[in-house]
């Protein structure tokens, strides 16, 4: 009888501790705005993830009822942050005097804003939220992550493919041995640095001066990597600045994206060794987040997709448009197309095109014609049945506006779709430092 009783006993302390030990593919540490962003971005790219937090907070603010104004990312409602912000004005909606216009400034109490992004990731497939976790430790066990929590005076097991470190301080990554890069600033880029067409996150910070080429515009993918491990990303310690409830809209910017890249490692059973930059970018544009912070065209725009992918690739960048105070970062989707600035890309991306423009040598703006002979070459295509077939689907499928004409200047919104359709350099792939991989 006592050895049946005995065994009783260990039966039900076995169940009880298997009970507090979970396997996951994705563990997202922290209840930061980036952290929850990095989950839900996670679960919604179909992989398995487990968010610890401890309470849903925003940085910079208390819960009191104050009201905050973001003025930055008015013009760029990117991903879950563009998510965020339609849902804290359908709250207000009805308040008297509440701007609810597009570009308009977001404002709100950090209570509730914090009730609404806790409500778009209660309604998330493949997310479970373990509230009340903390941190206690971390160790490699095989392939996997095995961390350890405490919740509600119980100790809780997490077993994980990958984990995204989304406290303040770092925590979890520095605990796993992990040592952090500095802090990326786009404006202290060379000119030729291609770091840019690794961007998962594109953000306007605000300029109070002229300067406005000053103001960073994108966070790279290495920038979420930690030295000296695998399999561990981080959100807060790779974002400028600290406890700025302005940095909200990169902060969910940010997050998403590295949630794209966490659901990379974990659905091709990978490491962070092995990421696939224009794989993971591709993730972020299909659940509608900016690759860069174009303004101008909005993605009620047909070509937003095309301009995304190939102002990532560098075939036309975009630019800092200012006035006084107020600066913007442009495609100007109307202007004409130079030559001097697609003719490099061109020629460091297809091994034809030195060959193409030492024939044809293009005038100072790039033509419709040139653009049609260009693709002609590249794809072998014979160039009368391209040129009469683009006759034909100029306005009826591509929707150009302007007229088909093969002796005009090709607008860089007309260059970009054709590009991206019938050239794809954003196919090619590029390292961590947006070099081409041949």
């Amino acid at each position: 009888m006592i050895k049946k009783l005995l065994l009783f006993v260990c039966v039900l302390y076995s169940l009880a501790t298997d009970a507090q030990t979970i396997k996951t593919d994705v563990l997202v540490v922290g209840s930061s705005a980036s952290g929850v962003a990095a989950a839900i971005q996670c679960a919604r790219s179909k992989v398995k993830t487990v968010l610890a937090a401890d309470g849903f907070k925003m940085s910079g603010v208390t819960a009191g009822g104050q009201m905050v104004t973001l003025n930055m990312n008015k013009d760029i409602p990117s991903g879950i942050w563009g998510e965020f912000r339609r849902r804290v004005r359908g709250v207000y909606a009805g308040t008297a005097g509440y701007d609810t216009t597009q570009n308009a400034p977001l404002k709100f109490e950090p209570g509730m804003a914090s009730a609404v992004l806790k409500k778009i990731s209660d309604t998330v497939k493949n997310l479970t939220i373990r509230e009340g976790s903390k941190f206690t430790g971390i160790k490699k066990d095989g392939d996997r992550w095995e961390l350890t929590f405490s919740q509600n005076g119980d100790k809780l097991t997490v077993k994980t493919r990958v984990v995204v470190d989304a406290t303040e301080d770092g925590a979890v990554a520095i605990k796993a041995g992990g040592k952090f890069q500095d802090i990326f600033d786009s404006s202290k880029e060379a000119e030729e640095s291609k770091l840019f067409r690794t961007s998962i996150a594109a953000w306007q910070a605000m300029s109070n001066n002229a300067d406005a080429t000053a103001a960073v515009s994108f966070l790279p993918l290495k920038s979420t990597l930690v030295s000296g491990t695998d399999n561990i990303l981080v959100t807060e310690k790779a974002l400028p600045g600290e406890n700025d409830i302005q940095l909200l809209p990169l902060q969910l910017q940010f997050g998403q994206g590295v949630g794209a890249t966490a659901a990379f490692c974990a659905f091709f059973k990978t490491n962070t060794r092995h990421l696939h930059t224009r794989i993971i970018q591709g993730e972020i544009l299909d659940f509608k987040g900016y690759l860069l912070p174009f303004t101008d065209v909005g993605q009620d725009n047909p070509a937003w997709r095309a301009i995304q992918q190939v102002g990532a690739t560098g075939l036309l960048r975009g630019r800092w448009l200012v006035e006084g105070e107020h600066a913007e970062f442009a495609f100007s989707p109307d202007a004409a197309v130079n030559t001097g600035e697609v003719a490099p890309v061109l020629k460091e991306t297809y091994t034809r095109a030195f060959l193409w423009f030492n024939r044809e040598k293009p005038g100072e703006k790039f033509t419709v014609g040139n653009t049609l002979s260009f693709i002609s070459e590249i794809t072998l295509t014979e160039p009368a049945v391209l040129n009469k077939s683009m006759q034909r689907a100029w306005k009826s499928q591509y929707k150009f506006k302007s007229e088909f004409d093969v002796n005009r200047p090709i607008s860089r919104l007309e260059f970009a779709v054709l590009a991206n359709k019938f050239l794809n350099p954003f196919a090619r792939i590029v390292d961590l430092n947006g070099k081409l991989v041949n």
